[in-house]
């Protein structure tokens, strides 16, 4: 070997300590290379008396000198980072810190060695304010960042928004894989989306360790903020509305005051939360949301867009739309009006401040919107009339036949919805939405008639968000367990001729549609599969799930007949409406 050569340093001898360079330079200059050898290992062995009748002894059970070193090596090290350890509670913050300056300044130069590599990251670990100087060697070092705890990573991310980023992207991308894999499954018609509660929900793998990744950092829970405002705005994605919220609470829960104190959104998002997590709103948490509301003041209005993102999240939709069918149920039973409901109104403020977010935060107006006066007077009126002449119907044929003839209502099947129903569906995104909740509460009622009618207008939503995921996820699982109605014509024309195939440009609503007929399809005559297996066929458009789910209905269709699932195998959204038929009354 070239004296001139170099080995890469380890930083031994910044410590005083003989490393390769040293062991290179003596064996290089040396006569008698087996001398220097037992010299180098004399003078940096242990160097305890006691020890060295032990070695020869050692050496004749066969144990090698680097097995030996190394056991001793890795106790010491254990028992040092166990003290490291301990200083956090023994010492006072000045008193610690200056303590564990001074180990790093003398131990951060074998940052390289990875047998003493753990001693020096337990060190950065427990001190609260680490130096750039050391920061930036860790930051170069691609291995020594890798090995690097998270509570170290968190004081470079601080300054570091681009590595912060490349962290968090693919947990992000995670979060939303696991959103659309319950969405899209079509072998567990049991796993469904709304049912899991909001504690069990935040305390999933990814939102825990974003919590982790941000710790008590403003600055770091203010960046995931801006990470998931702008992906929202760039993909329309909800669940990251979701996340948005979720995150927030999950901080609530580990009682990060640091965040919690400052965020304006939080004590909303709580209130909500509990609201969702009771499957109510009484009057005392209405009030409290409606302040909440009322009193964001002039020069914040940007509040607005956060407080939109977690009203758009869509567990929080359909906990607002559900009790709003419900309040209306208990007005149509106690024959009020809607207008004179204050929590009512307050339902659909939020709703549609909630539908609004996008719109808001991509034109950065942040300003309420107006809930139309027209839905509470004109709307709402005709969505309870269509309400009331259902259940008239479902009353009048549970009658025997010859009270039925004589009954005021003798039709058995009801006519088209009311046009306000539709006109107003199409211009707001509101009355959409409590269309399309009206719908699952038909379909869970089992009330195939005001499931038709309904079906056959609810394509006209404003917006197509009678096509969004979480609807289609509900209304499917739900229809699933209605198999024998698809021996009728008039059903499955209105339900494919009338609503999916009008949506069926987009890629979603084909992957929804083959999941219905993956459990139903042996309900319908040979023509309609013919029509539907056609009209499904994917193309180059189409992602390699599509083709891959269509290719397995083929196979399913050709190779078995399976009934549908029973009403036992499934449960269906968790919310407050679907618990009873006739929702029980609100105090006001």
């Amino acid at each position: 070997m070239a004296s001139s050569s170099k080995l890469p340093g380890t930083g031994l001898e910044d410590v005083g300590v003989p490393g390769q360079s040293f062991l290179r330079d003596a064996l290089t200059s040396c006569t008698d290379p087996l001398k220097a050898i037992e010299e180098f290992q004399l003078e940096n062995g242990i160097l305890l008396p006691s020890l060295r009748p032990m070695l020869p002894l050692l050496d004749l059970h066969g144990v090698r000198r680097l097995d030996f070193h190394t056991s001793v090596l890795e106790e010491l090290r254990d028992k040092l980072i166990s003290h490291i350890n301990e200083l956090r509670g023994k010492d006072s913050t000045k008193e610690k810190e200056k303590k564990l300056k001074e180990l790093l300044s003398k131990s951060f130069p074998v940052v390289k060695v990875k047998a003493l590599r753990p001693v020096i990251m337990s060190i950065l670990k427990n001190t609260p304010h680490i130096d750039d100087k050391y920061l930036k060697v860790l930051v170069r070092d691609r291995d020594l960042y890798n090995d690097t705890d998270t509570e170290v990573k968190r004081q470079i991310w601080q300054d570091n928004q681009s590595l912060f980023g490349d962290e968090v992207s693919p947990l992000l991308s995670q979060y939303i894989r696991e959103k659309e894999n319950v969405l899209f499954d079509h072998e567990n018609p049991g796993n469904q989306f709304f049912l899991p509660s909001p504690k069990v929900r935040r305390q999933g793998a990814v939102v825990t360790k974003l919590a982790h990744m941000i710790g008590t950092s403003i600055k770091l829970y203010d960046m995931v903020l801006q990470f998931l405002r702008t992906l929202f705005l760039r993909t329309r994605n909800i669940h990251y509305c979701t996340l948005r919220a979720e995150l927030l609470m999950a901080l609530h829960d580990l009682e990060v005051q640091e965040i919690i104190s400052v965020d304006p959104c939080h004590k909303f998002t709580w209130c909500l939360d509990a609201c969702i997590r009771e499957r109510n709103v009484d009057i005392k948490r209405s009030r409290e949301l409606q302040g909440f509301l009322d009193s964001v003041k002039k020069g914040h209005e940007q509040v607005l867009g956060d407080l939109s993102m977690t009203l758009c999240d869509p567990y929080a939709v359909n906990f607002l739309a559900t009790s709003a069918i419900k309040i209306l149920q208990h007005l149509i039973n106690t024959e009020g009006l809607p207008r004179d409901n204050t929590i009512l109104i307050l339902l659909l403020r939020m709703l549609a401040l909630g539908l609004s977010a996008w719109e808001m935060i991509d034109s950065q107006d942040f300003k309420e919107p107006k809930l139309d006066s027209q839905v509470i007077t004109k709307y709402l009126p005709a969505l309870m009339s269509l309400m009331v002449d259902d259940q008239v119907r479902t009353l009048h044929n549970k009658l025997p036949p010859d009270e039925r003839e004589s009954a005021i209502t003798t039709i058995e099947h009801s006519g088209p919805p009311p046009d306000a129903c539709e006109a107003y569906m199409r211009e707001s995104a509101v009355c959409g939405v409590l269309a399309m909740y009206y719908t699952l509460h038909a379909a869970k009622l089992r009330d195939r008639g005001a499931l038709l009618r309904i079906l056959s207008i609810l394509g006209s939503c404003k917006d197509g968000r009678a096509y969004e995921d979480p609807f289609l996820h509900a209304i499917v699982a739900l229809i699933i367990q209605l198999p024998d109605e698809f021996l009728g014509e008039d059903f499955s024309t209105v339900l494919f001729d009338e609503f999916f195939f009008a949506g069926l440009s987009k890629d979603n609503v084909t992957r929804h549609l083959l999941k219905l007929l993956w459990y139903i399809h042996h309900k319908l005559p040979e023509t309609r599969i013919h029509t539907l297996m056609k009209a499904l066929q994917p193309g180059t458009q189409h992602n390699e799930s599509v083709h891959k789910l269509y290719e397995m209905l083929q196979q399913k269709m050709h190779t078995q007949v399976e009934p549908a699932p029973s009403t036992s195998e499934m449960e269906y959204l968790d919310s407050p409406l679907m618990s009873v038929p006739t929702p029980a009354p609100y105090h006001m």
